[in-house]
Formats: C-alpha cells, sequence, structure tokens
C-alpha cells in the first residue's frame, strides 16, 4: 500500500490514505506505517491479521455430548462424558452444571470427564459447556477464549 500526499486532507481515503502537505513526506510515511500498526494492534477479532496475536486462544464449538440422557435410578457411582466439538485446546475445561470438572482433552476435537453421581441430586437438566482461557495476548486487540454454547445431559 502506498500514502498519498497532497495539502489537503480527503475523509474520502482510508486512514493510511489520507493526504499529507509536501513539507511532511518523511514523517507523513511514518504516520502511515503508524495507522496501519495502530489498525493492527486496536481492531477487535483481527487475530489473523495482529502478528502480536500467537498466544490468542480460540473459542471453543460444542457440538454433542455422549450420553446426552441417562436414567436416576439406573447412575453408577461415577461416569464419563465425551464432549465433541472442536477447538479444544490443552487448557480447556468442561462446567457441569456450573462446576468446573478436572478435564482429558484428548485431541481438539474431544474432551473427556468424569462426573461422580454425587453431582446429581435428583432427576432433571444438567448443562455442559466447555471453557477456554483467554492466551496471554493481554489487551493487545485480540479476541482469546471463551464458553462454548450449551448441551445438556437428562437424566429422567
Amino acid at each position: 500500500m502506498t500514502c498519498q500526499w497532497s495539502s489537503r486532507i480527503n475523509s474520502q481515503h482510508p486512514p493510511c490514505q489520507v493526504r499529507y502537505p509536501q513539507f511532511m513526506r518523511s514523517s507523513g510515511r511514518m504516520a502511515c506505517v503508524s495507522a496501519w500498526l495502530v489498525v493492527l494492534l486496536l481492531l477487535p477479532g483481527c487475530n489473523v491479521l495482529n502478528p502480536l496475536c500467537g498466544s490468542a486462544h480460540p473459542v471453543p464449538v460444542l457440538n454433542s455430548i455422549s450420553p446426552t440422557t441417562m436414567v436416576f435410578s439406573q447412575l453408577p457411582p461415577s461416569f464419563v462424558i465425551i464432549a465433541m466439538g472442536s477447538h479444544f485446546v490443552s487448557s480447556s475445561v468442561v462446567t457441569f452444571n456450573g462446576a468446573t470438572l478436572a478435564t482429558v482433552v484428548t485431541s481438539s476435537s474431544q474432551l473427556r470427564v468424569t462426573i461422580s453421581s454425587s453431582m446429581i441430586t435428583a432427576p432433571g437438566s444438567f448443562n455442559v459447556v466447555v471453557k477456554t482461557p483467554a492466551g496471554n495476548t493481554g489487551n493487545l486487540g485480540c479476541s482469546s477464549g471463551g464458553a462454548s454454547s450449551v448441551q445438556v445431559l437428562t437424566v429422567n
């Protein structure tokens, strides 16, 4: 991209194409470079464009869980829920009805958690969510981490 220089400012040009007076040629070029750096660093959600977003984590996507239904009177002392989706990373965790559980990340598309039957005191619906903490990108315009949509374990 090249910056264009003139003695008037035209608001129809993108930030880097604002026209500068002739005597500001060299400082104007620096302003053009600075403008691009500001754009790259401050636009949220532009992780692909921002070179400082290397440690940003994606928002997890939870497509399904297994099992989806259990019978309360037949609950074992503990059982495994497998969460399937995408964008899981080593720091992703499963929350079961709001409680964060020890999570085994088997791949970027599968997580495993063990549920104790003591967490299910009566029949009902129990929310399962995958959460990924933000990376260590700080406030550099990088979106990072988040929570998936909810899947429901139904206990009859």
